[in-house]
């Protein structure tokens, strides 16, 4: 089983990106998929979260309102859409998978993909 995130990169204050996190070898439709990251020295923190269908969204932190969910399960795929992006966001992108919604936030998770690094120049 593995989950890997990507789409990082460079990118000017400002501007976009969209981040991927691609399943092998388990359904993703049968997890809640959070997102999270972690700047270098801090500790890691929860951005979103959806639901195992899509129905259901959470944002919280400093990308509220400038963070999109959203998922294709028939790609096994679920995407982080980050906008405005400041220099403060610079960080590793990580996603993970939960058995509950209600879990999703949690650092617990079932399954932990590897990071994307995005770093936002000013």
């Amino acid at each position: 089983v593995q989950l890997q995130a990507s789409g990082g990169g460079l990118v000017q204050a400002g501007g976009s990106l969209r981040l991927s996190c691609a399943a092998s070898g388990v359904s993703l439709a049968d997890y809640a998929i959070g997102w999270f990251r972690q700047a270098p020295g801090k500790d890691h923190e929860v951005i979103s979260c959806i639901s195992h269908n899509g129905v259901y969204t959470d944002y919280v932190g400093s990308l509220k309102g400038r963070s999109t969910i959203s998922r294709d399960n028939a790609k096994n795929t679920v995407f982080l859409q980050l906008n405005s992006l400041e220099p403060e966001d610079t960080a590793s992108y990580y996603c993970a998978a939960h058995h509950l919604y209600s879990d999703c936030m949690k650092s617990e998770a079932e399954y932990w993909g590897q990071g994307t690094l995005v770093t936002v120049s000013s």
